[in-house]
């Protein structure tokens, strides 16, 4: 379809995203429908293509508010590497270099050097380890925690070789984690010094090259077992290093950020 629409595309450690600023409502008389529109122009090959849609909205609470549609036209509370590219979106744009914006998560933060983002994440919720899950005849340990979004998160030994698709398809649609899913991120080497990561994106419905949310619910659950410690960098499928800051005591999680590098491609209209 042709909207007649200006967006930026940008990216985050592989995570790419549509961006359409309608800060001052110029868009509002269109009505348009945002679900439907993510599931046209994110389509690999047949239109611009990424992994999700991004909305900047004026807030009353905040410098900007964020929108996170993804390409099965769901809306979601929260995306980590979204947020990075919205505020690095918003820093080009004169917005500032230090900014609040509203998410479905709450109202969170963050700053911009360069092309260096820091995002404040949101608190965790369900945070729940050592759960014996059952996927057909075998049975895996997982862990569950909401980073804005919910994630499942398993630690493998061979993360090259692990079946991430296949795994985090049966994660994603198992009836523990119903009616909502969840997102299923693998992880080896949680104590580091460099971790590595990959996950299936509820949404998506299929790996992605970075997920920031699954980037902090990963290096949180390794902390929470004992088995890293803040800051932890995270590899993604990428290649790029996000770093994950947090303080835990006891089962309390507080102080999360996440930090890496991002980029604004280019402009276009659709």
């Amino acid at each position: 379809m042709k909207y007649n629409i200006v967006f930026t595309k940008a990216v985050a450690s592989g995570n790419d995203f549509i961006i359409i600023d309608n800060k001052a409502g110029e868009l509002d008389p269109l009505g348009l429908d945002y679900g439907s529109m993510a599931k046209d122009i994110c389509r690999r090959k047949l239109s611009a293509g990424a992994d999700g849609l991004l909305v900047l909205e004026s807030s009353a609470e905040a410098d900007f508010k964020m929108r996170i549609i993804n390409p099965d036209g769901s809306e979601v509370d929260m995306c980590g590497n979204g947020a990075r590219c919205s505020l690095l979106y918003a820093s080009s744009a004169g917005w500032g270099n230090e900014l609040s914006f509203e998410t479905g998560a709450g109202i969170l933060g963050g700053t911009v050097q360069g092309e260096k983002v820091k995002v404040r994440m949101t608190e965790p919720a369900d945070i729940e380890t050592g759960i014996k899950l059952g996927i057909g005849s075998n049975m895996m340990t997982v862990h569950r925690i909401n980073t804005g979004v919910p994630h499942v998160v398993h630690i493998v030994d061979d993360l090259d070789g692990y079946p991430v698709e296949e795994m985090g398809r049966k994660i994603r649609f198992h009836s523990m984690f119903e009616p909502e899913g969840t997102n299923a991120d693998f992880i080896s080497n949680p104590s580091g010094p460099v971790a590595e990561i990959r996950t299936y994106e509820r949404g998506v419905e299929g790996e992605t090259l970075a997920c920031g949310t699954g980037t902090v619910a990963s290096a949180l659950i390794a902390g929470l077992l004992g088995e890293a410690s803040s800051p932890l960098d995270l590899r993604t499928r990428s290649g790029e290093i996000l770093r994950v800051y947090f303080t835990i005591k006891g089962e309390k999680v507080s102080d999360v950020y996440l930090e890496g590098a991002a980029g604004l491609v280019y402009e276009g209209k659709i």
